[in-house]
């Protein structure tokens, strides 16, 4: 009896004074994390929305019924709302080039404004599109006056930022609506672009 007691004695000490130690603390390695790096998104180049811009070119007009010509700088404004639909761009614009194209001293050609469609191909960042539509020629002189009539060509136009857009374009337009009853014209322009995409 005597013995037992000393051996429960002996236990209850030593186990008294492992719990008076606390919890036996174990030791883990740190983890240690690689740097992850940052990844960049890719710019998104959606030719949806309004464009506005700038334009300058060449103009080269030839009339008949008096023959005339004459060629000349261009400078204007342009306006486009499109719809990319993925691989397909749909949209309509609006056109206005100023300009002093002198036709053999009969008259001055003083403006073109343009309004119509355009339909074109979505390459990513590059659009390259066919357009037409109506066109109003302007000149300086009462007796010729003013005529509607039609363009129709072809341009592309390509992302520099997300929200710049450099382009070029060639049309030909048609006109025989002069006050002058017989005096018909056609222009050949070309022009370079930078726009705005909001």
């Amino acid at each position: 009896m005597k013995r037992i007691l000393i051996v429960t004695t002996a236990l209850a000490a030593t186990t008294t004074a492992a719990f008076a130690a606390g919890p036996t603390q174990t030791y883990s390695e740190p983890v240690v994390q690689q740097p992850v790096a940052p990844v960049e998104s890719a710019p998104l180049y959606d030719f949806s929305g309004l464009s506005v811009g700038g334009q300058i070119g060449y103009g080269n007009i030839e009339t008949e019924n008096p023959e005339l010509e004459g060629d000349g700088g261009l400078y204007g404004l342009r306006s486009y709302y499109d719809f990319d639909f993925g691989n397909t761009v749909a949209g309509l614009g609006l056109q206005y080039d100023r300009g002093d194209i002198d036709l053999d001293g009969a008259a001055n050609a003083e403006g073109v404004l343009r309004v119509g469609p355009r339909l074109g191909y979505d390459f990513g960042r590059t659009m390259v599109y066919g357009t037409g539509g109506y066109a109003k020629a302007y000149t300086d002189d009462d007796a010729v006056g003013d005529s509607d009539g039609y363009y129709v060509g072809l341009g592309t136009e390509t992302f520099l930022t997300e929200n710049v857009t450099a382009g070029a374009e060639v049309l030909y337009h048609e006109f025989d609506d002069f006050d002058n009853g017989g005096l018909e014209a056609d222009a050949t322009t070309a022009n370079i672009n930078v726009n705005y995409r909001f």
